[in-house]
């Protein structure tokens, strides 16, 4: 299979698991906004690799998940949807927090990767 099938499967797959994830007003009725920062980690040299800010709005999938940047990481990243979950359930407006890499490979150390995460989340009135 040719890189440029591989990665129009990924896309495919990335969609149906957004959908499948649901909008943030169908799981989250009252959410009027979420904000993630992530900051990633890698455990080489130099592990600053990346640091990022998303935001949801009612409107948008419910969908909470980073892949790990590691090529021969399979079957990892990182789920953030457990955290959004807990958050909403007992209506906190802030967290934060790390959560390792979930992937499992011979080709990857334990702790290979992380992300250091801070949420807010803004409630309707």
């Amino acid at each position: 299979m040719s890189p440029r099938q591989n990665h129009k499967e990924r896309l495919e797959i990335n969609l149906k698991n957004r959908v499948a994830a649901g909008l943030v007003s169908d799981r989250f009725p009252g959410v009027q906004g979420i904000v993630l920062h992530m900051t990633y980690y890698q455990g080489v040299f130099n592990p600053l690799l990346m640091v990022r800010t998303l935001n949801f709005l009612p409107a948008d999938y419910a969908y909470f998940r980073m892949e790990c940047m590691k090529e021969e990481c399979t079957n990892g990243g990182f789920d953030l949807s457990p955290v959004v979950s807990t958050l909403v359930k007992g209506r906190k407006k802030t967290g934060k927090g790390k959560i390792l890499c979930s992937g499992k490979n011979s080709a990857v150390a334990p702790g290979h990767a992380r992300i250091d995460y801070e949420i807010s989340i803004q409630y309707g009135k």
